[in-house]
């Protein structure tokens, strides 16, 4: 695909926390990110209308890794188990990054800058292991574009017979994205089915603390399509230049 003009002249630099605030507020995660091992921007060289130096138009933030993930393990081929938890964190400090935010200023989305900034910021890091979890990865695969492979999470149990049970009523999976359409159908259910769904719900929602003492309407329902519907993606990608750090 062409490049555009405007993805032309811009431009990857070292950034600080200041760009990261600048378009936090675009993330539907907490703005906080704590320590933060290495931030990068997007911003327009001198060349663009967009004001040089001035204007964040993308960042992509770098922490430490967190110490144990299941998901890693199976993309490592259990590389880093079976070490005591003192050796275990050492090697995975030394061995791996994660990218924590990945943030493009709205007006300039769908241009492939994600992607972009993930890709030729992922070697700056100088580790051979640079690892991502995305809740919404098959919705938006840019970390898959960018070269790292994915890693899907399997369903729980109690989702799969959450589904199960929905598909009975006559609710199939492609219709679990509107809570109101969903709240409608579970509405108009019969005796005996409502009481099937609704032992159902409360089952799914022991594993949720408060949650599972809300009130049957649109609310609960949107809850649980949330749950149910959300499916951590993992996301790695090995430095084929440098070798694990032991």
């Amino acid at each position: 695909m062409k490049e555009c003009s405007i993805c032309k002249k811009l431009r990857i630099v070292v950034g600080d926390l200041d760009d990261y605030k600048a378009l936090s507020h675009y993330h539907y995660r907490d703005r906080r990110i704590g320590p933060y091992a290495a931030i990068f921007t997007l911003k327009p060289d001198r060349t663009s209308a967009l004001r040089p130096d001035k204007k964040t138009v993308g960042v992509i933030v770098y922490t430490m890794p967190t110490p144990g993930l299941q998901l890693r393990n199976i993309a490592t081929d259990n590389l880093f188990v079976g070490f005591d938890k003192g050796t275990q964190l050492a090697l995975v400090n030394k061995n791996i990054r994660s990218i924590s935010r990945v943030i493009i200023e709205p007006r300039f989305r769908s241009l492939g800058l994600a992607s972009r900034l993930v890709r030729e910021t992922m070697a700056k890091m100088d580790v051979p292991i640079i690892e991502a979890m995305a809740v919404m990865g098959l919705v938006n695969p840019f970390f898959e574009k960018a070269g790292m492979t994915t890693f899907t999470a399997k369903m729980p149990a109690r989702c799969i017979q959450l589904l199960e049970a929905f598909s009975m009523a006559g609710i199939e999976k492609e219709e679990l994205i509107d809570p109101r359409e969903v709240q409608y159908k579970l509405d108009r259910l019969g005796p005996d089915e409502a009481e099937f769904i609704e032992l159902q719900i409360n089952r799914f929602l022991q594993s949720y603390g408060k949650r599972r003492y809300m009130s049957a309407g649109v609310e609960r329902t949107g809850f649980v399509l949330s749950k149910l519907t959300a499916r951590p993606v993992y996301y790695i990608w090995f430095n084929e230049n440098l070798e694990l750090r032991i």
